[in-house]
């Protein structure tokens, strides 16, 4: 199947697989799997933090990151498109009594500092204490200046704020601009990164922080069933996934753009190939298509999509050059089979 809906369908590679299988494994809740710990030590240097902590998914990451730089009745400032408020079924709030502060996003992804600034709630027993703000990045397949995250960072300090990165495609953003991941994650003061999307690990998430803050989020994350026991057998995949696919992701941004010149072409999709900087291509089906019946003539060819008009195709490892225009072959094809009017 060639599948467009997320990068969150690569495979392991065959590497990862014999790592899997060979892999020296503990009992990670008494912090004793050797590869785990491996994995833990070598994000932590590479990415610039005293400590780092394994864990299941980046929702996980990203609860556990939250609840650890918040109290109950504490606040966090967001974006109303960041995945930690919007995507994330509510955690924040229902699991830890952490009051989001969502602000509108622009059309770069960013939030306007004067916004972050002004929902800052003042010291007083009307307000919940502003604790953390969180940026995303990428957002929307959307890459933030690296100025942008410094004067973010600058905000924050100066405002007594603790500021965290959701960076479940961090490495996109850094392949994109050319920079080590290290040169975006030094503006903040915890950081999640999501191995299991383009960087194709079959599991798990990185949480970054400082020694208190990752000792906080190892009791979170055992309080919330998140304590695993030989996950050397996952971790070993993990670490191959950032020691080997970064680079790699330059190709999935190639493809991206691709595919977005290509759909610019088909009077039947809106699409500003512009706004392509990494690996997400965002379009517009004409409501004079049945966008249900389309997804299914595509399916019959062995392509998947997500069925709504408000298209959103993610290239990622498992997505060839060669299979973006498979894709554009099958869609002039489909086309005028799924034309309603």
């Amino acid at each position: 199947m060639i599948d467009f809906r997320s990068d969150t369908v690569t495979k392991p590679t065959d590497a990862m697989r014999k790592a899997m299988a060979t892999a020296e494994v503990g009992d990670d809740v008494y912090g004793d799997d050797p590869t785990v710990n491996r994995l833990q030590d070598m994000a932590a240097e590479r990415f610039g933090f005293d400590s780092a902590l394994f864990v299941s998914s980046g929702t996980q990451a990203n609860l556990l990151a939250l609840m650890s730089h918040c109290e109950r009745g504490d606040e966090y400032l967001c974006g109303q498109q960041a995945h930690n408020y919007k995507f994330e079924g509510g955690g924040a709030a229902v699991l830890g009594s952490i009051q989001p502060q969502p602000l509108n996003n622009q059309a770069d992804g960013s939030i306007l500092l004067s916004d972050i600034e002004a929902a800052i709630k003042p010291d007083d027993v009307h307000f919940a204490h502003t604790r953390l703000l969180s940026i995303e990045n990428t957002i929307g397949g959307k890459v933030l200046p690296q100025q942008y995250l410094a004067d973010a960072q600058t905000l924050a300090f100066n405002r007594g704020l603790k500021i965290h990165l959701d960076g479940a495609r961090v490495a996109n953003a850094a392949v994109a601009q050319n920079v080590q991941i290290s040169e975006i994650t030094q503006y903040f003061d915890s950081v999640s990164i999501c191995l299991s999307k383009g960087l194709a690990a079959p599991v798990g998430s990185i949480l970054l922080g400082d020694e208190r803050l990752i000792k906080k989020a190892v009791r979170w994350r055992k309080m919330l069933g998140g304590g695993m026991r030989q996950a050397g057998i996952i971790a070993a995949a993990a670490e191959l996934a950032i020691t080997e696919q970064v680079d790699r992701l330059a190709e999935d941004h190639d493809n991206a753009a691709l595919l977005a010149q290509h759909l610019t072409e088909m009077a039947e999709f809106n699409v500003d190939a512009k706004q392509v900087q990494t690996n997400m291509v965002f379009a517009e089906l004409d409501k004079r298509f049945d966008v249900n019946h389309l997804t299914l003539l595509l399916s019959q060819q062995g392509i998947l999509i997500s069925a709504t008009y408000s298209l959103r195709f993610v290239t990622h490892k498992d997505i060839r050059r060669q299979d973006v225009l498979t894709f554009i072959d099958a869609l002039k094809k489909c086309l005028p089979q799924a034309r309603t009017q």
